[in-house]
């Protein structure tokens, strides 16, 4: 049984570990606080043995190296998690299968943010950790990737089964709730969940994580081909719709 912790660390990241509660096994993924991880770890009685890193940057790569040094913790991830300054102990790409104890995890990748982001995902718990390739009702910027590389991403997070539920590794919800108001104002599903939003983090709880049923419906990333009606070329293909309103998130003061 897949058993999953999630808390806050840094300014706006979140935190993840997953226990197998059979063979007693622990995973961190990704590592924004190496001591925030480990007093969490503590406190649910878990023994960190491995990590799980969804790419380099240092909000989620940068407590490896504690980690490791407190755990043994064996640390997987892709490639580029080497330039953070230690390579993974396995390097892990598309189709790989990564395993905690009893429990099996696919690896996407899903690059754009960095070139070779990955997202794992547990299909017979229909889990999925997207790091940050996607976010409530966001994306991450392109960074490295392409459009292209980015929607392709997109696509893949997007044909899991509806029923997923996504953890993604920051609370942006509120900031990318304003921008996909403001450019799908009549769907009636955001506008619901933009409230929601509000009384969420009014109450001072999470956003995340998030169904990927709530995610087609309300998040202007993935509706890119349909916004394209209102508000740019009806006849832009998806990959330069998504890239008209990637650029516009990146300029956007609202």
């Amino acid at each position: 049984m897949l058993q999953i912790h999630q808390f806050p660390c840094l300014s706006d990241n979140y935190g993840f570990l997953i226990h197998d509660e059979a063979s007693g096994a622990t995973a961190a993924i990704d590592t924004p606080d190496a001591d925030e991880i480990m007093r969490q770890a503590d406190a649910k009685g878990w023994r960190i043995t491995d990590i799980w890193n969804t790419h380099w940057h240092p909000d989620h790569a940068g407590g490896n190296a504690a980690i490791k040094a407190k755990t043994g913790a064996r640390v997987t991830g892709p490639a580029e998690v080497s330039r953070i300054g230690s390579d993974p102990d396995r390097v892990v790409d598309d189709g790989a299968v990564v395993e905690l104890g009893g429990l099996k995890a696919r690896v996407l990748n899903v690059g754009g943010h960095t070139l070779a982001h990955i997202a794992y995902v547990f299909d017979d718990a229909r889990v999925a950790f997207v790091g940050d390739a996607l976010f409530s009702m966001g994306c991450g910027r392109l960074f490295e990737g392409t459009p292209e590389q980015m929607w392709t991403s997109l696509s893949k997070i997007a044909a899991l089964p509806r029923e997923t539920t996504l953890y993604c590794a920051h609370e942006y919800t509120e900031a990318n709730a304003r921008f996909a108001i403001y450019y799908d104002p009549i769907n009636r599903d955001l506008q619901a969940r933009v409230a929601e939003v509000k009384r969420l983090r009014s109450e001072g709880k999470p956003t995340v994580p998030v169904t990927l049923d709530l995610e087609l419906r309300t998040n202007p990333f993935l509706r890119a081909p349909l916004l394209k009606q209102s508000i740019m070329k009806p006849d832009a293909t998806d990959v330069e719709a998504f890239a008209d309103l990637r650029a516009r998130k990146d300029n956007f003061k609202g």
